[in-house]
């Protein structure tokens, strides 16, 4: 699998399907082993963030720089587990998960209120003013029963998942 140039084989096909929790079926995997060698441009094995960065759709999401610095040098295995949290057959968990990941920005497990307000401000650009933005996060965390120098984690995003705000 490190060569992009060889073919997959069952086993790696099902290597790939268990390292995703089966988001993906073989043929999907397959799918995504031919889209993963075309951005892998130079044939190493991974593919960078200037790899990514040459997919349109990914380059105009307004998150694409936050989630360069999950995907850059990444590996098939690793690609297909990036790409599983969008799946529909992924879970609930997985998918919180992920969100977490895009949020935590230094990878410590916690979603302090910049982060927050860092994504906020990736999504809407200068549409609505850094005083706007701190207004909303700061309701919104309020009526969840937070404050903003509360510091986020995995459960704390299942928990709200469950509450009717």
């Amino acid at each position: 699998m490190g060569n992009t140039s060889s073919m997959l084989t069952q086993y790696d096909i099902e290597e790939v399907q268990q390292h995703c929790n089966n988001a993906f079926s073989q043929q999907e995997i397959v799918s995504l082993y031919e889209r993963f060698c075309q951005l892998d441009r130079n044939g190493g094995g991974f593919v960078s963030g200037e790899e990514f960065l040459s997919v349109p759709e990914f380059a105009v999401n307004p998150l694409s720089q936050r989630l360069l610095t999950m995907l850059d040098g990444l590996n098939f295995k690793e690609f297909v587990a990036f790409l599983s949290a969008f799946s529909p057959r992924a879970t609930v968990q997985q998918k919180i998960e992920f969100i977490v990941k895009v949020y935590d920005s230094d990878g410590n497990g916690k979603v302090t209120f910049n982060d927050m307000l860092d994504v906020l401000h990736d999504l809407t650009g200068q549409f609505i003013s850094e005083h706007q933005r701190e207004q909303v996060l700061t309701k919104v965390l309020e009526e969840a029963g937070y404050t903003k120098e509360s510091l986020l984690v995995m459960s704390d995003f299942v928990k709200l998942r469950h509450r009717e705000i």
